[in-house]
């Protein structure tokens, strides 16, 4: 297949998947910046003025970083598995996989439509912001880096959840028992240094938190891990990620029936 027509077919996915989540914006784009919306005034405004600094900042400037992240994660993870297992569930998906199109363009079409969600919301979560606290940022090419790998890691996991997903039921256990408490356990809400030495070491089993430290790094200049270990997991973890997906779909899982 032609590189020209390989660019067609990623373009064309990828335009599908912009079309739908913008087109429902209102079920898309909507609820999860209400449901930050209420985590700025309840826990930053309103807990946050009780609790004083953190790290050397004030509370809502703390979470900030931690709340623009966990809109990421939940939207980029959110808009793949859903989205492919729609088409899994009506067929469509056999269309595409049928056509001469290779499975990394496939997967890379599904991929920047889980990004681009998240990134969408992660910015409509950043102008909110500026109406509680305001920030600069520290490091431009730290949070660049870590919110695109972070986004690109949770569309892939998605799209491992979508090809393995049988029903609809099947596409919230892992957000609800598994992505749930890794972003709440993830240092979102709290710098880890306030843990028990048992605490932190469970902590330092969860990639949210190298996520949630790394971005804050960028954004704030303080960190509770490592920048460089924190950024190395990953791309690891992308890298993984990928050659999972891709094996997957080699092997037809959830879509030979």
């Amino acid at each position: 297949m032609l590189i020209g027509h390989k660019y067609i077919a990623f373009e064309t996915i990828v335009i599908k998947e912009l079309r739908r989540f913008s087109r429902i914006w209102i079920q898309t784009l909507v609820p999860p910046a209400i449901t930050i919306g209420l985590y700025f005034l309840i826990f930053g405004n309103l807990i946050g003025s009780r609790i004083g600094s953190m790290d050397g900042f004030t509370y809502m400037e703390f979470i900030v970083p931690g709340l623009i992240m966990m809109a990421v994660i939940q939207n980029s993870y959110a808009n793949v598995v859903s989205s492919f297992f729609s088409q899994k569930f009506q067929r469509s998906i056999e269309e595409i996989l049928v056509s001469p199109i290779p499975n990394y363009v496939i997967l890379a079409g599904f991929i920047a439509g889980g990004i681009s969600r998240g990134l969408a919301v992660g910015a409509i979560v950043i102008l909110m912001s500026f109406a509680f606290t305001t920030f600069s940022i520290h490091s431009w090419i730290v949070t660049i880096l870590v919110v695109l790998l972070t986004a690109t890691a949770f569309s892939l996991a998605g799209f491992i959840n979508a090809l393995y997903a049988n029903n609809f039921d099947d596409i919230s256990i892992i957000p609800t028992f598994v992505l749930t408490p890794l972003i709440y356990l993830g240092g979102v809400f709290y710098s880890v240094d306030l843990l028990p030495t048992a605490g932190r070491l469970v902590s330092s089993f969860n990639p949210i938190f190298y996520m949630v430290s790394a971005f804050r790094y960028g954004i704030l200049g303080t960190s509770d891990a490592n920048i460089l270990w924190s950024i190395l997991m990953l791309m690891v973890l992308v890298f993984l990620l990928f050659l999972v997906c891709i094996a997957l779909l080699r092997k037809g899982i959830g879509l030979r029936h």
